[in-house]
């Protein structure tokens, strides 16, 4: 007998491996075999675990970026903080908890390379649309209301860009941001509502443009085709896709457009905002990182805000109520006005409807927009989201859900 057929099984090497020979690839030194599997997996997990968390430092740093980058877009209107804090007891108070009155102010500032190409920039600015938004308590609505830039209004005694300090005086309502800025225009705002504004937001050419052009172009329905060379727009009539220059021209053309009011302006200008909601809320926009990142980059870089805004954690808090707000909720209509008694291209406030909006926007009572009714029709009952017992009064205007080509 040799001496290996007296070896015991312990001095033997593994089945299939003679003694002396190294373990095959995969197999490990223990009874089981797995040693060295476990080890290299222990390896491969721990190497893993090492790119997981850089890719999480890197994603964190870079969504970082973005979010410094998007808050560093927005212009905080420090001089119209302090210059409504001077007159905070003149200042209408708000009745209502969480509702909002937000002021929306559209600058025709010809300022900056891309704003002078619509016109001379002779160092002032008036607005050029002026849109009031109430957002109610449970935010089950949202109602803006255009207020006409060629509106008599008293403007009070403000603060002008040189520091000095301009009479109050009796004037159109677009003079009001021309002499004192947004400040102006808030002040001027609540003296004619006693609405108290809660926020300011102002936005210039540039910025609307952008807006528009970030979410892929806005659809519009054309009862005819447009060829107005003021305003550089050749639009055949039916469903047309504008991009943000095109969109611009639309809702700023006014003598070549309808019938030349400021009235067919404003209408149109409603129109594409609540074509422009419709857009934002059905193609997926707020849901997509990718179509929402560009949208974010226009808006905030188009920006100037109260201090209290001026960040994306106050634009946030603002916006966050209004997902669930339903498109047929988002209402649009423009104050009641009358032609103007010492001047027929002008216009005054058409009483009492103009003060029964007014009330009911500062109670947070609701009204109800009818596109083919009066300025102010009948009352009838709607379904309100306050608890008030009297019937919701209807304005002319529109809503988010309607379809202009139906």
């Amino acid at each position: 007998m040799s001496d290996t057929a007296g070896a015991s099984p312990e001095g033997q090497g593994p089945p299939g491996r003679t003694p002396g020979q190294s373990p095959r690839p995969g197999t490990g030194s223990s009874p089981s075999g797995r040693g060295l599997a476990r080890r290299r997996r222990r390896r491969w997990v721990w190497g893993t675990g090492i790119a997981v968390s850089l890719a999480l430092v890197g994603g964190a740093a870079a969504g970082w970026a973005v979010y410094m980058k998007l808050e560093g877009n927005i212009t905080p209107d420090e001089a119209a903080a302090a210059e409504l804090a001077r007159y905070e007891k003149d200042r209408p108070t708000a009745l209502v908890k969480d509702a909002l009155n937000v002021l929306l102010i559209g600058s025709d500032s010809r300022a900056g390379a891309e704003n002078g190409r619509y016109g001379h920039d002779p160092g002032t600015e008036r607005s050029d649309t002026v849109i009031l938004l109430h957002l109610s308590a449970g935010r089950q609505s949202a109602t803006a209301v255009s207020m006409p830039r060629d509106l008599m209004v008293d403007v009070p005694g403000c603060r002008r860009p040189d520091g000095s300090r301009s009479a109050p005086m009796f004037a159109q309502f677009n003079a009001a941001f021309e002499v004192g800025g947004s400040a102006c225009t808030v002040r001027t705002v609540e003296k004619l509502t006693d609405i108290r504004v809660d926020h300011h937001v102002v936005v210039d050419f540039e910025g609307f443009k952008d807006m528009v052009d970030a979410v892929d172009g806005v659809e519009v329905c054309l009862s005819e085709p447009i060829d107005d060379k003021d305003a550089h727009l050749r639009l055949p009539a039916g469903r047309v896709t504008l991009d943000g220059e095109q969109a611009l021209g639309y809702v700023r053309a006014r003598k070549t457009l309808g019938d030349g009011s400021d009235t067919g302006r404003i209408e149109r200008q409603q129109r594409f905002l609540g074509a422009l909601v419709n857009k934002v809320r059905s193609n997926g926009v707020l849901l997509n990182p990718v179509k929402l990142y560009p949208l974010l980059d226009a808006a905030t870089s188009s920006l100037t805000t109260d201090p209290e805004l001026a960040s994306l954690r106050g634009l946030y808090e603002l916006v966050r109520g209004l997902r669930d707000i339903p498109t047929e909720g988002v209402q649009f209509l423009t104050v009641p006005r009358e032609s103007y008694a010492g001047d027929v291209n002008r216009d005054q406030l058409a009483q009492p409807a103009a003060g029964e909006l007014f009330e009911r926007l500062r109670k947070d009572e609701p009204v109800s927009v009818n596109t083919h009714g009066e300025q102010k029709a009948t009352q009838k009952e709607t379904r309100a989201p306050s608890q008030s017992s009297s019937p919701a009064p209807t304005f002319s205007g529109n809503t988010a859900a309607e379809d202009s080509c139906a």
